[in-house]
């Protein structure tokens, strides 16, 4: 196969987005998927917010448009936030895979499917010299040369391995199942949160616009607990509340979720996005507008690159610069109020709860809630209620003293 100027492993959607844009730059990319359809299995939950459809340039993958949540105590009290307008909407990923590789293609990408990246058999000793990549194609062992690796390849990524680049601080294991059932809301996510159903993390139930909801559970594995045993808890619950057994899956999700950053994202030749990169938000573990965005930095960065023809690490670590100034800080804080929560027993999300009831604060959550900026809600919220600070003072005086000085700036009035 003759050389391309970039190889992306995964046409998720950070892989997909990363290829356009250098195609739209005048690059040869190449873009192998190991599964034999884009969109197959799907990955996540699929709630994005209107950045996401502005950056893949179509609505066509929105099923329901979300203007609300209901957050559910271990104890089962709950507090509700309603817009009046739309948040998030609920999207087909399956689709959304789809519609970005297509654009790429269109934009001149050649798109592989069924082609699994093995390893690499050659790497270079000049920053102008080319990657020899080991591939399994659908009709047997093959061999691609490429000035840039790029790894999309999620969660467990081969990339990142073969790269020697550092993997997440911690992978959360998640399972979620789409069950055909109208009796939930249909207009509103709805949050479920106890440690006997997700240590560390929390249950989701979410509306596809069709009559089916996607419920699911992400947890901290150190606690023991399965991510199925956590699943199967939160039908209990939510079953003790309809009263009556929710019916079969349709459809069953198994996955991992990366947290923490990764402190260095490029190398010589190679590059990470997306979930390999660990670009997903600690709190909520969206990765979709992240990974996009971390793709569109990427870009600029790698056809400056390609154009000097200095693929070295020195000079990619520009992209690791410029992602650590734009979305650093909101992830720095994102883990830290991640860490707090870990720690909150269920009397604590219980009185939390009962302290975010206060009208003010819902006011407050209404008006600046933000799926891909949280800690922005949250800085508004501790500005407002000393309620919340005191509830935690331990873990906050340890805040106060993190040498990042994140604190003025997350507490600023």
């Amino acid at each position: 196969m003759p050389t391309t100027d970039v190889v992306i492993v995964g046409a998720g959607p950070s892989g997909s987005t990363l290829a356009y844009h250098l195609a739209k730059k005048g690059w040869s990319v190449t873009l192998l998927e190991e599964h034999p359809l884009i969109g197959r299995p799907v990955q996540c939950a699929g709630l994005v917010s209107q950045r996401v459809l502005d950056m893949a340039g179509t609505s066509k993958m929105v099923q329901r448009p979300m203007g609300g949540a209901i957050v559910w105590g271990p104890s089962m009290g709950k507090i509700e936030f309603a817009a009046g307008e739309t948040r998030a909407h609920v999207i087909s990923r399956e689709m959304l895979d789809f519609l970005l590789a297509e654009r790429a293609a269109r934009a001149g990408v050649q798109v592989l499917t069924g082609w699994k990246f093995k390893d690499i058999r050659e790497r270079p000793n000049t920053p102008d010299g080319k990657v020899v990549l080991g591939a399994e194609s659908p009709t047997g062992p093959a061999e691609l040369t490429t000035r840039l690796l790029v790894g999309s390849d999620g969660v467990a990524s081969t990339v990142a391995r073969k790269l020697r680049l550092r993997r997440p601080i911690e992978i959360l294991p998640a399972f979620e199942a789409d069950l055909p059932f109208r009796d939930a809301p249909q207009d509103q996510v709805e949050i479920y949160l106890g440690r006997d159903l997700a240590p560390g993390f929390f249950g989701w139930s979410i509306p596809d616009g069709e009559g089916n909801v996607r419920v699911g559970v992400g947890l901290n594995a150190r606690n023991g607990l399965l991510a199925l045993d956590g699943y199967r808890e939160l039908v209990r619950r939510m079953e003790r509340r309809y009263g009556r057994k929710l019916p079969s899956p349709i459809r069953t999700i198994v996955s991992g979720i990366p947290v923490g950053q990764v402190p260095v994202i490029s190398t010589d030749h190679g590059l990470l996005v997306g979930d390999a990169a660990a670009q997903v938000k600690p709190l909520s573990g969206g990765g979709i507008f992240t990974g996009m965005r971390a793709a569109e930095l990427a870009a600029g960065v790698a056809s400056a690159a390609l154009e000097e023809g200095n693929l070295s690490a020195q000079r990619l670590r520009e992209y690791d610069r410029q992602w650590a100034h734009e979305m650093g800080d909101e992830m720095d804080r994102a883990l830290f109020f991640r860490r707090l929560f870990v720690q909150l027993s269920d009397a604590d999300l219980d009185r939390l709860l009962e302290v975010l009831k206060e009208s003010k604060l819902i006011s407050t959550i209404v008006a600046f809630g933000d799926i891909d900026f949280p800690t922005l809600t949250i800085r508004e919220l501790l500005g407002q209620s000393p309620s919340l600070v005191h509830l935690f003072p331990k873990a906050l005086s340890a805040f106060f003293r993190r040498k990042r000085g994140l604190a003025p700036d997350v507490l600023a009035g």
